[in-house]
């Protein structure tokens, strides 16, 4: 299980390798997902270290709230590995959204 203490800050700008989008860095904690689509690759065992071999697409599949923030739960579409992620400001909030009533709804039937 990876260690949340253990954070290796880089906020690097990138082009998402899913959509397309040009992304850059946030300037105020570290950049992890596309601000467009949400997905990232899978790279990193603990946030920042990028020492994780798997490099498949971490896809988001829900939103929980958090402390602080909402955080995106995503999937990994090569090894199935659940992650999160705090969302960050410039995210697409339409996105978020949709995934927010997603998750809504299907839980709907556990209550």
């Amino acid at each position: 299980m990876p260690d949340s203490r253990r954070f290796t800050h880089i906020d690097e700008g990138f082009v998402c390798a899913v959509c397309g989008q040009d992304v850059p860095p946030l300037r105020y904690t570290a950049r992890n997902h596309c601000r467009k689509c949400l997905c990232s690759l899978h790279v990193d065992i603990n946030p920042g270290d990028r020492l994780n071999t798997c490099g498949g697409v971490l896809r988001p599949v829900g939103i929980e709230k958090g402390k602080k923030a909402l955080r995106i739960v995503s999937r990994c579409d090569k090894c199935g590995t659940t992650v999160r992620n705090i969302t960050a400001q410039d995210d697409d909030y339409d996105v978020i959204l949709t995934l927010s009533a997603r998750g809504a709804y299907e839980n709907m039937g556990t209550m």
